[in-house]
């Protein structure tokens, strides 16, 4: 059964191994048991500017954390677990359609199409800014029995 998670924007920071300045999520807009979404405000001081540009590995950055955000939020909010990482297995298929700039906000969704094998999730991921599709691929997560600090 598919339990459906209601909420309200809050930080997603709390939900992710990652510390600042490696941060690349900033709130979880949604979550449920196959679907969750973040923003992300883009700074000119991120690790992932390059002038002026939100660079390619932020944007595979962005969708990581968005994969690890929807891990917390199920373990701590669905499972009553405390919070597992999780690692990136593979991505596949990823088209990268353009850069943004600093100033610009992503909005990143991540839905599952598989899991269950030997602790693999499979998401497709599409990041957008401004509801244009910047970035889309394939990942598979692998969930560990390590717990976040």
């Amino acid at each position: 059964m598919q339990e459906k998670i209601v909420m309200e924007k809050e930080k997603a920071h709390k939900y992710i191994p990652q510390k600042p300045p490696f941060v690349m999520v900033e709130d979880l807009l949604f979550c449920d048991s196959k679907i969750c979404r973040t923003n992300f405000i883009i700074k000119e001081d991120n690790l992932f500017v390059k002038e002026g540009q939100f660079i390619e590995a932020g944007i595979i950055e962005n969708i990581a954390q968005t994969c690890a955000t929807r891990i917390g939020y199920i373990n701590t909010h669905l499972q009553q677990e405390t919070i597992k990482i999780g690692m990136i297995a593979s991505i596949k298929n990823l088209k990268i359609n353009k850069l943004v700039k600093v100033g610009n906000i992503l909005e990143t969704m991540v839905e599952e199409t598989m899991s269950g094998y030997f602790n693999m999730t499979i998401l497709n991921a599409r990041v957008e800014c401004k509801g244009e599709i910047i970035a889309e691929c394939e990942i598979k997560v692998a969930l560990t029995d390590i717990e976040t600090n």
